[in-house]
């Protein structure tokens, strides 16, 4: 076990967690809804610290990060846990698994193994990486003193104090921006919508590179009123935020939905190029053409995927080859 971080302790042995949104006033003996921080007589332990149940090599792409060091590999890893309950999770195995060992590693570890696959960050991954905020936060300050970039792959749940810790640290963040509805996030991810918003705003800000997915789900948050209250909500904020409009497959406890029509994917995306979104992207249907990285200002295709794979990259440090515009990302 390890203390955990961001918490104070209350009256009759209980501790409030101020790590996410959800605040948890956790009695003596009991747990977080995460599963994985417990308090035992009056002070909170993360369980999962240096548990790590997924350690793999991915592309950047995978995240998906695709104005962050586009065709990099990212070390990827996750403990077990999660502080949301979505019933459409595609990692429930690891994620509503409540505290679970897994192989244990040090920061050290982590870092050593990044460098030695070649990846040029960590990602922080697979599950909510918030409720391994402590081991995460000492991974990146070894990363970054390596030489290695830190990512999050984050339902963006956190709290502000969370974010204000982790933005010493952090150079990329994708965010999943389920749905525009409270109720959305209520009956189906067990969470709020506003700190997700909260989380956007505050990230970008901070002036981390912030990246946001949506996945289309049909018949729940695939309205045009909805899609385009994100694509204006994010355009507020920052036009230049890339939104990945992604599709759904069945899953977990949602498998009474089909799979999202590419014609779906492209109307999204087609709304949010219409509010004034520099860059949006189709996901999960690879070849359906939505997938490149067009310059905003002259229309030249600029960087050429096929799913995970970069075909052709044409930024000349970081500009347009054509126009000389600027486009935003951390291309190096």
């Amino acid at each position: 076990m390890h203390e955990a971080l961001l918490y104070k302790k209350g009256k009759d042995g209980c501790v409030h967690c101020l790590l996410c949104s959800h605040f948890c006033t956790i009695a003596d003996q009991g747990r977080g809804r995460c599963g994985v921080r417990e308090n035992r007589d009056g002070v909170l332990y993360s369980l999962v610290y240096g548990q790590l149940v997924a350690e793999s090599v991915d592309p950047i792409e995978k995240k998906p990060l695709f104005h962050f060091l586009p065709g990099s590999l990212s070390y990827s890893i996750a403990t077990s846990g999660c502080n949301f309950t979505c019933q459409h999770c595609q990692n429930a195995s690891i994620s509503q698994a409540g505290a679970m060992a897994g192989t244990k590693k040090s920061a050290e570890d982590v870092v050593r193994s990044a460098l030695a696959s070649g990846s040029k960050s960590i990602s922080y991954t697979y599950v909510e990486p918030t409720i391994f905020f402590e081991f995460a936060y000492d991974c990146m300050q070894l990363a970054k003193d390596a030489g290695l970039k830190n990512c999050f792959v984050s339902n963006g749940f956190m709290s502000k104090q969370t974010t204000d810790m982790l933005v010493t640290n952090l150079d990329a963040i994708n965010i999943d921006l389920k749905a525009f509805s409270e109720e959305f996030y209520r009956s189906v991810c067990g969470a709020r919508l506003r700190p997700v918003l909260d989380s956007i705003e505050r990230m970008s800000r901070a002036g981390i590179l912030v990246e946001v997915t949506t996945l289309v789900i049909p018949g729940m948050n695939d309205s045009d009123e909805e899609l385009q209250h994100i694509a204006e909500f994010l355009f507020a904020i920052d036009p230049a935020i890339p939104w990945h409009v992604t599709g759904f497959y069945p899953t977990y406890k949602m498998t009474d939905r089909p799979p999202t029509p590419v014609a779906s994917l492209e109307r999204a995306r087609q709304i949010g190029l219409s509010t004034g979104l520099h860059h949006v992207y189709e996901g999960n249907r690879p070849g359906s053409g939505g997938e490149n990285t067009v310059c905003p200002s002259c229309g030249t295709d600029l960087v050429l995927r096929h799913g995970f794979s970069i075909k052709d990259n044409k930024l000349q440090d970081g500009a347009c080859p054509s126009c000389g515009e600027s486009i935003h990302g951390i291309w190096k």
